[in-house]
This record gives structure tokens, C-alpha cells and sequence, in this order.
């Protein structure tokens, strides 16, 4: 699914030279090279400030908190998505409201959003899933209504856009991670906040440094959650080159597109007019099962999606289902009651969907021969 040898081979010199200067230096945590990155962040994501944090999912946590999130409270979150989004909520004692999906871009429908706003409403998680912005405008205008802060979980979707406006920028606070998969990935686990209000980032930088307002004082309890100098110091490196890994994503999106345009029994990514997609996955829809055929325990036999997964793996190529089971479906949510049935389009989903390799390292021949192989699978 990703070569990430290939990638750092292409700029080692800088790597190497960008550690060797925090080595040299000696300062490993909040220091020089970590304010410079989150000053290069909130400006690529078009915000006024950014706050480095040690992860993705506690830069959901942090944002939550800082927005007054806490024990007891609700917070909208779409079930179609990866467990930290649902796990940030939780995490302060929160409970997190699931709410269904559009089935063209797989995010948050905000047609299912007031049916879930109760008095006990704090946040509203939009995530930007698989590099694609959510639609925006009608949640922003629901949640100014009932006054409901927006949190955008921007962890796969850095440099996307929505009407010309980056993701990240257009709720309260965005939350990004640099996990070594991601667009931008660190060399181990990172992350940040990104915000235009002042104060928000100001007791941000307080939060994930123990509560701290002044040397050895904590004014509220925080968290140990800081973006060290060797993770800063390697993604600004990579930053300056995001811009053209970005673009030949897209490329090779556009080349995945054109080979696989003719299929029927597939749904290739759909990218409305008004947004920007950056590709963090190519994910197929594979609609149907296949009764008799690897059944198991489902006398509705295997999915379409699994058998075309295992007749990528026979040939040497990697395919990922995200996300196989909806969060409202998780064991850890098992009692919040939700049951098969609940979001039928987050179901399907979790059913359908199959991503398969894209990284801008992919040569023509591999994605050609990737293309061919899905093509086989389903005439099979």
C-alpha cells in the first residue's frame, strides 16, 4: 500500500542533514524547529496558529477539552471513520452520538445532523475522510445555529479543499495527524491543532504542556503531549515537498480513473466540483455478495469486495479495507445499544469499500498492472 523507503531515498540528504542540526543543537522538545513547523502548518492550512502535539488523536482530545467538552457531554461524531475520532470523545468521558454517511464521499451527511443535537450537545467531530472535505457549508450553518463548536478531524485530508477553503480552517479547531502513513508523515507518531482564535491556541500550548502557565505552575490538570524537535525538524523537510507529492496523487488518481472508468459492479472516488481531493486512499466501492462462495458463517456468502481483495493478494498487491466495522458497531461501544441496522449507509460501506495502492512514488507500470489485476478480479 505505501513505499516508504522509496520516499525517504528521495530526500535523504535533507533527512539526515535536518536530524544531524537537532543533534548537534540539543534541544529536543518545544524548541526552535517545532515553532517554525507549526508556523509553516496553520499558513499551509490557511489559519493563524498551529500547536504541536504528540499525536493525532490527542490533538482530537486537547480540542475537545479546549472547547469544553467533558464528562457527561455529546459529541456528533460519523460512524464511518477510524477509532481515534470516537476514542478522543470517550477519552473525557463524553459520549459520542454516531450519525451516517453520504455514500458518494463517505462523510458526515449533514442532513443527519439536527436529528442528533440535543441539550447535551458540545461539539460536532466532522472528519475529512480519505482526502476529501466534508460538505461544510450546511454543517458550519447548523452548528452556528445551535451554537455548537466544529472540530474538523483533518488527519488524512492535509491540503485538501472545500469552495477554495483549506481543511482545517473552517471550525473551530483542526486536528492533524503526521502518523508515518499520512501525506505528511513523521517518523513516528505526531500531530497538531490548527486555529485562527488567539485564546484557543494560547491554552492549547498550555494543555499539552501539563497545564502549565508559568515554570512548575499548573493552573488545570494537562497532558504530556508535545511534538518533539527530531519529528519537527523531518516534517518540515517533508512539507517543503508536499505541494508535488500532493500533485502526483492526484495524477496518478486521474490515471486509476481513466483505466478502471469502463467497469461495471465498481464505483470509482467522486470528487465534487467544489473540493479538492489530495488522495490519502483510492477507495473502490464493490457492490454485492457472491452466495456459495466462501460463505463462513454469512448465508449471504462472501462480499464482492473481499473475493477482489484476495485475488489482488494472490497476485503480490496489497488492498486495505478502512474501515471494516462502523464505530456505533465496535465492541468498546457495545453499550450505547447500537445494532446492525442503525446507519445502514456507514454498513454498506464497511462492506463495499476497498482501497488500493497509491502513493506519488507509484510508477506508471505499477499502477497499470495494479488497475489490470482489479480488472481480472472482477471479469472473474
Amino acid at each position: 500500500m505505501l513505499d516508504l523507503r522509496a520516499q525517504y531515498e528521495s530526500i535523504a540528504p535533507e533527512i539526515r542533514a535536518a536530524i544531524d542540526e537537532v543533534l548537534a543543537a540539543q534541544q529536543f522538545v518545544l524548541g526552535p524547529r517545532c515553532e517554525a513547523f507549526e508556523q509553516e502548518v496553520a499558513q499551509a492550512c490557511g489559519t493563524r496558529y498551529g500547536v504541536g502535539v504528540a499525536s493525532g488523536t490527542e490533538a482530537l482530545e486537547l480540542a475537545l477539552h479546549a472547547c469544553g467538552v467533558s464528562a457527561g457531554d455529546e459529541v456528533i461524531v460519523p460512524a464511518f471513520t477510524f477509532i481515534a475520532t470516537g476514542s478522543a470523545v470517550t477519552s473525557l468521558g463524553a459520549r459520542p452520538v454516531f450519525t451516517d454517511i453520504e455514500p458518494a464521499t463517505f462523510n458526515l451527511d449533514p442532513s443527519q445532523l439536527e436529528l442528533r443535537i440535543t441539550p447535551r450537545t458540545r461539539a460536532i467531530v466532522v472528519v475529512h475522510l480519505f482526502g476529501l472535505a466534508a460538505d461544510m457549508d450546511p454543517i458550519l450553518a447548523l452548528a452556528a445555529k445551535h451554537d455548537i463548536p466544529v472540530i474538523e478531524d483533518n488527519a488524512q485530508s492535509i491540503g485538501a479543499s472545500y469552495h477554495g477553503r483549506k481543511t482545517g480552517s473552517m471550525g473551530r479547531a483542526g486536528c492533524l495527524s503526521f502518523y508515518p502513513s499520512k501525506n505528511l508523515g513523521a517518523y513516528g507518531d505526531a500531530g497538531m491543532i490548527v486555529t485562527d482564535d488567539e485564546k484557543l491556541a494560547t491554552r492549547l500550548r498550555t494543555l499539552r504542556n501539563h497545564g502549565q502557565t508559568g515554570r512548575y505552575l499548573s493552573t488545570e490538570r494537562g497532558w504530556n503531549s508535545r511534538l518533539d524537535e527530531l519529528q519537527a525538524a523531518i516534517l518540515r523537510v517533508k512539507l517543503r515537498h508536499l505541494a508535488e507529492w500532493t500533485a502526483m496523487r492526484q495524477s496518478h488518481a486521474r490515471r486509476y480513473d481513466s483505466l478502471l472508468a469502463d467497469l461495471p459492479g465498481i464505483t470509482l472516488p467522486r470528487v465534487p466540483d467544489d473540493r479538492e481531493h489530495v488522495y490519502y486512499l483510492y477507495t473502490l466501492r464493490v457492490a454485492g455478495r457472491v452466495a456459495g462462495h466462501n460463505p463462513g458463517n454469512d448465508p449471504g456468502g462472501a462480499t464482492r469486495s473481499d473475493i477482489v481483495q484476495q485475488r489482488l493478494a494472490d497476485r503480490g498487491i496489497a488492498s486495505v479495507v478502512y474501515y471494516p466495522v462502523p464505530l456505533h458497531l465496535q465492541p468498546l461501544y457495545a453499550s450505547l445499544g447500537g445494532k446492525p441496522g442503525d446507519l445502514r449507509i456507514s454498513e454498506r460501506a464497511a462492506r463495499e469499500v476497498l482501497s488500493i495502492p497509491l502513493y506519488p512514488e507509484l510508477t506508471p507500470a505499477q499502477i497499470e498492472r495494479v488497475a489490470q489485476a482489479v480488472r481480472d478480479a472482477l471479469r472473474d
